[in-house]
């Protein structure tokens, strides 16, 4: 399979899938309901995000459509990054499958964020909500626990988009000089 096929199939498989998900949850249940899928450990928890993730926020109005057309922008460069680096034949298995998936992870919530608001009528073009709902609360953290303590260890609510974007991140810090290592080579061979 030619390398770009790859790079455009997992894009819009995860896409899709991701959207699927997303539209199931907001239009079977209400804003801030759940239901257990696997005892006390995983939940179907139905949230919205407005902001960045964990439900981090800033500038109000203004902020959201700078952080909206940030996405945009970041996602728009990685797609050229890694079409580019597939033309010039530089882009391995490993990158393509990466980089496909943060690219998968950030369309999928910039869909929510342009389209959700209209689609749902609460907000303009740019100033949707994301829908997050896979929730994990593994375990209770001691009270003694500095800063975090009396809450759960993984209090996150995310989405299939943001584990894409999550996997392909900490894939690329765990395989790092695998990641980069084409440059390395090349950078050594010039000097």
């Amino acid at each position: 399979m030619k390398k770009s096929n790859l790079a455009f199939l997992i894009i819009f498989s995860l896409v899709v899938v991701d959207q699927m998900v997303k539209v199931w949850i907001k239009t079977t249940m209400n804003l801030g309901e759940s239901f257990p899928v696997l005892g006390n450990w995983f939940y179907i928890y139905f949230v919205e995000n407005e902001g960045i993730a964990f439900g981090i926020s800033f500038g109000k109005s203004m902020g959201k459509l700078l952080l909206s057309l940030l996405r945009i922008g970041i996602v728009s460069l990685l797609i050229y990054y890694l079409f580019s680096m597939i033309k010039k034949k530089k882009a391995d298995g490993y990158v393509v499958i990466i980089l496909s998936l943060i690219i998968a992870g950030a369309i999928g919530n910039i869909i929510d964020s342009m389209f959700y608001g209209m689609i749902w009528n609460y907000a303009p073009f740019l100033y949707g909500h994301v829908v997050d709902m896979f929730y994990f609360p593994l375990f209770l953290l001691p009270e003694w626990f500095p800063v975090w303590g009396g809450s759960y260890f993984f209090p996150a609510i995310f989405n299939v988009a943001d584990a894409c974007t999550t996997v392909g991140i900490f894939a690329i810090i765990i395989w790092n000089k695998k990641f980069f290592e084409d440059k390395k080579e090349k950078t050594i061979q010039n000097a």
